[in-house]
């Protein structure tokens, strides 16, 4: 029988039969703004009173931006913290002499960070955030599949299940990030769109192995003081789920840049 890990939204479990298996690697992806974060701090805070080793790495908010955020949907990180129970570590901003900072946006370093973090909890089931993992191809996009790989492979050994988000951004036609869907065992997919003048929020899981998954899509809110909320299953017309053009032709650049950057 699969072990699996909820991910601390009632409805997503639901979507997943029950959960995320043990052990999986897990690609969060969307547009900024689409509930990522939101989606990492459930999994993360779950996994607190799960009594899970839990590790947050944050790369594109600080780690404190990060403690206020979870306190607005009554997850206390910072008790958390301070009873040992999680890691947040900080690639954005050193507070003092932490030594849960990473001083660079180095693929190596960030692997043995998070393995003195697992060191420093101690032996048994672990969760692990990395919000998000973008950040550390920015200047070399091509190589986002190696460095993923490189990853998996190396904290596969400790235990760990993995959520990693990456995100592309419209706005610039750039996609940050496209590697973490290819060496996923699971994709879980957020979209936006703009309804009669209102945000609307989209969650679909397009991916996930040993898993009877819904295939449907999902509107989704976040409320204060709940956090992400599912919904109700939607039809959009598949040109809706589609990327933008734009995007699409970055992809298919960066894949280009991929076959000549890495080794055969």
């Amino acid at each position: 029988m699969i072990e699996r890990l909820s991910t601390g939204v009632e409805g997503l479990d639901k979507i997943l039969a029950g959960g995320i298996p043990r052990g999986f690697f897990v690609a969060v992806t969307g547009e900024p703004g689409t509930g990522k974060t939101i989606l990492c701090l459930h999994f993360i805070w779950r996994g607190i009173l799960d009594g899970d080793k839990c590790i947050y790495v944050t790369t594109e908010e600080s780690g404190e931006s990060i403690i206020r955020q979870a306190a607005q949907f009554k997850m206390s990180l910072e008790e958390a913290s301070a009873k040992g129970k999680l890691i947040i570590i900080d690639a954005l901003f050193s507070k003092g002499e932490s030594e849960w900072f990473l001083k660079s946006l180095d693929i190596e370093e960030l692997v043995g960070k998070i393995i003195e973090a697992k060191r420093r909890l101690g032996y048994g089931r672990a969760r692990l955030v990395i919000d998000s993992l973008s950040a550390f191809w920015l200047d070399r996009p091509a190589m986002a599949r190696k460095y993923c790989y490189f990853l998996k492979k190396v904290l596969s050994k400790w235990d760990f299940t993995i959520m990693a988000t990456s995100q592309y951004a419209v706005t610039t036609s750039q996609a940050f990030g496209w590697g973490a869907e290819h060496i996923g065992d699971g994709i879980i997919r957020f979209r936006r769109f703009i309804r009669s003048g209102r945000l609307r929020r989209y969650l679909l899981v397009e991916k996930m192995r040993q898993t009877p998954h819904d295939l449907r899509l999902y509107e989704i809110k976040i409320v204060d003081g709940k956090g992400l909320i599912v919904v109700k299953p939607v039809e959009l017309r598949r040109e809706d789920l589609a990327l933008p053009a734009n995007i699409m032709r970055r992809i298919r650049e960066l894949e280009r840049m991929k076959n000549h950057e890495l080794p055969v």
